[in-house]
């Protein structure tokens, strides 16, 4: 599977949580129910997966790994729908930071390596 085809797996999914903003969203959608619960409970939801996918890592559980990162990325698209964040700059932002070493952008954020 290709680069291209991943991110655009992330944009299909990211345009069907963006439909279930509106008034007609389905009975029963879950990303319409989060939705509406606001942004503070989608970042709760995000914090949690991102919880349980750390302890598949470290578990060394592989297929639970995969199941839980999907999980988080999905609850990370509705957080950026609900925060107004398109994907295309958290992309635009990736992409002004490839080929710069991690310790170097976080320098220019100011942020200290603690590691």
């Amino acid at each position: 599977m290709s680069a291209t085809h991943d991110a655009a797996v992330l944009q299909r999914l990211f345009a069907v949580i963006e439909g279930r903003k509106q008034a007609a969203a389905p009975a029963g959608s879950y990303t319409a129910e989060l939705l509406r619960a606001g942004t503070e409970k989608i970042a709760q939801k995000v914090g949690e997966e991102a919880v349980e996918t750390v302890i598949a890592a470290v578990a060394g559980k592989p297929d639970q790994l995969v199941s839980e990162s999907a999980d988080l990325l999905y609850h990370l698209l509705v957080l950026w729908s609900a925060a107004g964040v398109r994907p295309d700059r958290v992309w635009r932002e990736l992409a002004a930071r490839e080929g710069t070493s991690g310790l170097a952008e976080k320098a220019s954020r100011g942020t200290a390596h603690t590691d």
